[in-house]
């Protein structure tokens, strides 16, 4: 296994791979530093319609005839839209590098954004935000959002809001591409059976676009505001709850420390959250921890969906393991268990190059180092019970947790949240 490398090109463009001996596959990804936290809110929505709209035909290749080339290398192509990147992304022999290469820069550099194609890919978007709209699951986690990052862009879907997706015309998309789609915003990445120095070349040949455009500067991150809580009424057969607060920066060195907290708290079927809540009182059938990391900012959270007449049952539970969380973070056996799943996770996750190539990708867009897996497990290794005492009295105090809800009565949902903070109950 060779270390990765990375070259920047003088259009801007960086490029980075890491050639993996033991594979005939590569996986090739564009990595574009532009998400929903970059769009103001007449915005909202426009990156996530553009990844869409680069399937829809380019200068050069047709929607049809992009579908073909893939299909017939045997090939995926895929892309998605984050919080602050957008990404186009294949798994291909190495023999098809060269084609895949040609096809991909074409869609990330020259989409056609055709007003034919535009009407139709709307409608398939306006689909996917409705259909996004009845799963309460994965709704309750942008009102979260809006409540622990109260007025600022990190706050919002990223799917995007129904009006600015019907209603920004063609011309509109063009202008926010060519912001944000230039060659210092964009990274490269690849992993597998890949030559670097012929993938630079092949790259410094393809007609990348804008060179010299000013690259969008990243965002400020939100100032601190008040826990709150949210309550959206839906019928629904469970109660879908989330609480959480503000977390730590993606650069922050106790990055490794919170994950194994994470660990600990409800990330794994042994976690705390897991055993107390579902495997003891089968209060719910998902219970888990979470937290992401962004530019000069993060998120922690915890998620639970439970029927209605369990939920006060439930939430205590929850509130008794945040509080013990907080005294005592771990035992010397949670921590041995947690560090070595987190480990595990990383080295077994990182024999896919298409995890290889993510990590790349994401770590060199967002400045990281580039560690290699020995030095990140030293790192893992490396985390206290100290540390996660810090972390879990500075993250997880009651007054910096906010509260979301979707589903069952609002009076009721505010009475269950007593147990986990007195103040957002009142």
């Amino acid at each position: 296994m060779d270390l990765p490398r990375v070259t920047t090109l003088d259009s801007g463009v960086r490029v980075v791979t890491e050639h993996m001996d033991s594979v005939r596959s590569v996986a090739l990804g564009f990595w574009i530093g532009t998400g929903s936290s970059n769009e103001d809110e007449p915005e909202a929505g426009l990156s996530h319609l553009i990844e869409h709209m680069l399937f829809r035909g380019t200068s050069k290749y047709g929607s049809l005839e992009i579908d073909q080339i893939f299909d017939t290398m045997g090939a995926e192509l895929n892309a998605g839209t984050g919080k602050e990147t957008t990404s186009v992304y294949a798994r291909v022999l190495d023999i098809h590098l060269p084609e895949a290469l040609d096809v991909i820069a074409d869609m990330v550099w020259r989409p056609r954004f055709g007003e034919d194609d535009l009407v139709n890919e709307r409608e398939i978007v306006l689909e996917e935000i409705a259909m996004y709209e009845d799963d309460p699951q994965d709704k309750v986690f942008d009102v979260l959002g809006e409540a622990v990052f109260a007025g600022h862009p990190l706050g919002r879907a990223i799917i995007g809001r129904e009006e600015v997706v019907a209603e920004t015309p063609a011309d509109g998309l063009r202008a926010f591409h060519a912001q944000r789609y230039v060659p210092g915003n964009v990274v490269v990445a690849a992993a597998g059976s890949v030559d670097h120095d012929d993938l630079v070349a092949r790259i410094e040949r393809a007609q990348v676009e804008r060179i010299g455009a000013a690259v969008p500067g990243l965002i400020t991150p939100p100032s601190p505001t008040a826990a709150q809580v949210k309550f959206l009424k839906k019928d629904t057969e469970q109660v879908h709850v989330c609480l959480g607060g503000p977390g730590i920066a993606r650069d922050d060195e106790r990055r490794y420390a919170l994950r194994v907290l994470d660990t600990i708290l409800g990330g794994t079927s042994s976690s705390r959250l897991f055993q107390e809540v579902r495997e003891k009182r089968g209060l719910a059938y998902s219970v888990f921890s979470f937290q992401s990391l962004f530019a000069g900012t993060g998120q922690i959270g915890v998620y639970l969906g439970t029927r209605p007449d369990n939920l006060q049952a439930a939430m205590r539970v929850v509130g008794d393991e945040l509080a013990r969380v907080r005294e005592d973070p771990a035992t010397a056996e949670e921590l041995e268990r947690a560090k070595e799943n987190v480990k595990g996770r990383i080295v077994l996750g990182l024999e896919s190059t298409a995890a290889r190539m993510n990590r790349l990708g994401s770590s060199l867009l967002a400045g990281l180092p580039l560690f290699t897996v020995d030095e990140i497990i030293e790192r893992i290794d490396a985390v206290t019970r100290e540390d996660l005492v810090e972390l879990s009295a500075e993250l997880l105090a009651a007054e910096r947790l906010s509260a979301a809800g979707i589903g069952g009565s609002k009076k009721a949902f505010r009475s269950a949240l007593e147990p986990v903070s007195p103040a957002l109950a009142a």
